[in-house]
């Protein structure tokens, strides 16, 4: 059942009907006129915050009152209000400095902002989504870039990408109850299969169809073209080969479940990337027990004694791994970061932020790579995890989505 059928990209299936407004990033507020006073005073209050962060980091010699006056004109008038797009640019810049979990945002400045804001209809989405992907490849040498597509409004909630990633992973449940592929993307691989999905040719790398709902909610399916996924072949720059794993992976990380809130208006479709570091594939995509659960097949390869935890063969298997990634992509061409490289880094981005008055905010557990942790030097040191706002923000009902689990 795993053969894959002819890839028509724009071939979509709709589900059976969902409910208007499905919950997530805010579209207005019940309770009458009353709550939608309250909520217009929150969002007026919201913008005015951040039109008065944009003029003071952007336009430092210009008084944001008139634009904050017309903004608040706006929302009296239509319960929300539209950025401009150099606005819009520095709020999804000023989303990834905040962002706690993120060890890359020396480069926070480098996004590249395309803005589709007129576009709401699940096929137009995936269409741009497919040039995002193309245009964030940019033969291997990875741009870090931004697609925003319609907000949410009062009226009508905007568009969504089900998907956690552009690109995932199809996981197969078998008959045995094993699962053939990445056990994290089951649900959504069950949920496109209902969907009318064929399914891939049933390997361990089948790359999962977008799944995105206009603002009606009704889930559409749309399967990517060869030209915008580039894999990379994984494989061990010396020792015991490991080809017949056939390893791979794609190389360009880009986020679609996450709202961009930006001043109080939330773009729930607004897939973001910039590059991998080689311990998200290595040490934890291709790794963690709970995914791809490799470092028992590479360390048998290495021929290494796994019937005893004291011979460190996980340790041994994880840097092996992580080594062959690393090595894969550079021999590939594709950009791809160390986690020694971009700790320093991130000390210069703190060092960077504070003398322009800034104090940068991060979650420990994030920060410090999942591999030789007290190695680097972001390790030792605390972190203040307050969260800022603009910010790329989490979900329930969008990570529900995402496994497939959601249904209203």
């Amino acid at each position: 059942m795993w053969n894959r059928s002819s890839s028509s990209f724009l071939r979509s299936v709709t589900a059976p009907e969902l409910p208007a407004k499905p919950p997530g990033c805010p579209v207005g507020s019940g309770g009458g006129a009353l709550s939608a006073r309250i909520a217009r005073d929150d969002l007026a209050a919201e913008a005015a915050d951040f039109i008065t962060l944009y003029h003071r980091e952007e336009l430092p010699h210009q008084d944001p009152a008139p634009r904050i006056a017309a903004v608040r004109e706006e929302i009296a008038a239509t319960g929300t209000y539209r950025h401009t797009t150099a606005e819009l640019t520095h709020g999804a810049r000023v989303a990834w400095r905040n962002s706690n979990r993120c060890i890359g945002r020396l480069y926070w400045r480098s996004l590249k902002v395309r803005d589709h804001r007129h576009l709401d209809d699940a096929e137009s989405i995936a269409r741009e989504a497919a040039i995002h992907l193309r245009q964030a490849t940019n033969g291997g040498r990875i741009r870090p870039l931004i697609t925003v597509f319609a907000p949410d409004t009062p009226h009508r909630p905007g568009p969504r990408i089900w998907n956690e990633q552009l690109i995932r992973y199809a996981g197969y449940r078998t008959p045995s109850g094993s699962v053939l592929g990445d056990p994290r993307n089951t649900g959504l691989t069950e949920l496109a299969l209902d969907l009318g999905w064929a399914g891939g040719p049933g390997t361990p790398f089948d790359v999962l169809p977008l799944i995105i709902s206009d603002g009606d909610g009704k889930p559409r399916l749309f399967e990517l073209p060869p030209e915008s996924v580039l894999e990379v072949a994984i494989e061990p720059p010396d020792g015991p080969d490991y080809r017949d794993l056939a390893l791979r992976w794609h190389a360009v990380p880009a986020i679609a479940n996450m709202c961009l809130d930006i001043g109080g208006v939330s773009y729930a479709a607004a897939p973001f990337n910039g590059w991998y570091m080689g311990t998200e594939i290595g040490a934890r995509n291709l790794a963690d027990v709970d995914r791809y659960d490799l470092l028992p097949r590479i360390a048998e390869r290495l021929g290494l004694n796994t019937a005893d935890d004291r011979s460190l063969w996980r340790d041994r298997a994880l840097v092996e791994l992580n080594r062959a990634v690393l090595h894969s992509f550079d021999r590939a061409g594709v950009t791809v970061a160390d986690h020694h490289t971009e700790s320093r880094r991130f000390l210069a981005h703190i060092d960077r932020e504070r003398a322009h008055g800034r104090e940068v905010t991060a979650d420990w557990a994030w920060i410090v790579p999942p591999i030789s942790g007290a190695a680097t030097p972001v390790f030792h040191r605390t972190y203040d995890a307050t969260e800022h706002r603009p910010a790329y923000v989490h979900h329930p009902d969008a990570e529900a989505r995402a496994r497939g689990e959601w249904a209203g």
